[in-house]
């Protein structure tokens, strides 16, 4: 089975959610929650993430995680496998915690990162769980909103500094902007391609990683062809011939459309774009 897409780089900011086998909790008691959360922070400084906001639910937990350098995987793999580890050995059980890998949505930091931190602490409100995000003592709302102490992991003053410099009334704001969403509402209605929230160009941009393409042997053409850009936005904006070349690497490799496909819509034949993929493959070796 091929492994799940995940495009890493340099600043990226994901929406991370993990779910227990078969549907079942991972979370026994709240030790076990104490626990997750230790493991989470130690991560955080090893790979050097940002931490914005956090929930921990009964069979699955939420995060939303900026990378200063490309190791989601490479962290999750130690959180989610450490906390496996530790979860055996307690409550003496073997097997799989977690069910498969972990799933991401690559988000826009400038336009989702206050819409997704609020949908986080909102879950156990939308969950019938609790009344008030507040109540649920497994998030980082009342970090965030100033009620208790912080956790050092959580970078909650730049999350609500996109609020004012101002700290009190920044967390008046936050906890105002919370309030104001409590009914069952979610941003990833917005989200495209299966894999991204955020506008049309940065959605763009994300599909024209280099990373992304450099991994293209490890993914399915069938995942590839998952939420892949339509034709029309990968040549949106090709104004030269050199663009439109680019475009059609990037149909054909990374968005797997066929070689007739791009050439109906281009009015090319398929053997010419075959030609124009082959050249690139052929430059891209010298």
């Amino acid at each position: 089975m091929s492994r799940p897409l995940r495009i890493e780089y340099p600043g990226a900011l994901y929406h991370i959610t993990t779910r227990g086998n078969k549907k079942q909790s991972i979370f026994i008691d709240d030790f076990d929650r104490v626990l997750f959360l230790q493991i989470l922070a130690e991560t955080i400084k090893i790979h050097h993430w940002s931490c914005y906001a956090y929930c921990l639910m009964g069979n699955h937990f939420h995060l939303l995680i900026e990378t200063i350098d490309p190791t989601l995987s490479a962290g999750m793999h130690r959180l989610n496998g450490i906390y496996t580890q530790r979860y055996n050995k307690k409550h003496n059980t073997v097997g799989h915690v977690f069910q498969g890998r972990f799933h991401t949505v690559l988000v826009e930091k400038e336009l989702y990162l206050l819409e997704i931190s609020r949908y986080i602490v909102l879950n156990p409100v939308r969950a019938g769980l609790v009344v008030h995000p507040k109540e649920w003592r497994w998030s980082s709302y009342c970090a965030t909103a100033g009620l208790i102490n912080s956790p050092k992991f959580l970078s909650k003053d730049a999350l609500i500094s996109c609020f004012t410099d101002d700290q009190w009334q920044a967390q008046q704001s936050y906890i105002s902007f919370v309030a104001d969403r409590m009914e069952n509402t979610s941003p990833f209605d917005d989200v495209q391609h299966g894999m991204t929230l955020g506008s049309p160009q940065f959605v763009h941009s994300v599909w024209e990683q280099k990373e992304n393409i450099g991994a293209l042997k490890d993914i399915s053409r069938e995942q590839r062809m998952l939420g892949r850009l339509s034709l029309e936005e990968i040549f949106l904006d090709t104004q030269s011939k050199k663009d439109r070349d680019k475009a059609i690497y990037l149909a054909r490799n990374v968005c797997a459309y066929s070689h007739a496909q791009i050439g109906r819509f281009l009015g090319l034949s398929a053997s010419t774009i075959s030609d124009i993929v082959n050249g690139k493959n052929r430059r891209s070796k010298a």
